[in-house]
């Protein structure tokens, strides 16, 4: 079963580009980021779900 993806393409997208790496995205597809990279991107969405959520309060 293939898991389901919790971050849009499209936030992907902005962040790889924010953090620099979307040219080896663009080349190699998803799967030629480096782990580090991927766990920055991880890292970034949830700093920006934290700046969200403390906006709404």
């Amino acid at each position: 079963m293939a898991r389901k993806g919790v971050m849009s393409d499209q936030l992907k997208v902005e962040i790889a580009k924010e953090l620099g790496f979307y040219d080896v995205v663009q080349k190699e597809g998803w799967g030629g980021i480096r782990a580090r990279d991927a766990g920055n991107m991880v890292k970034h969405a949830i700093e920006m779900a934290s700046r969200q959520a403390e906006e709404k309060k």
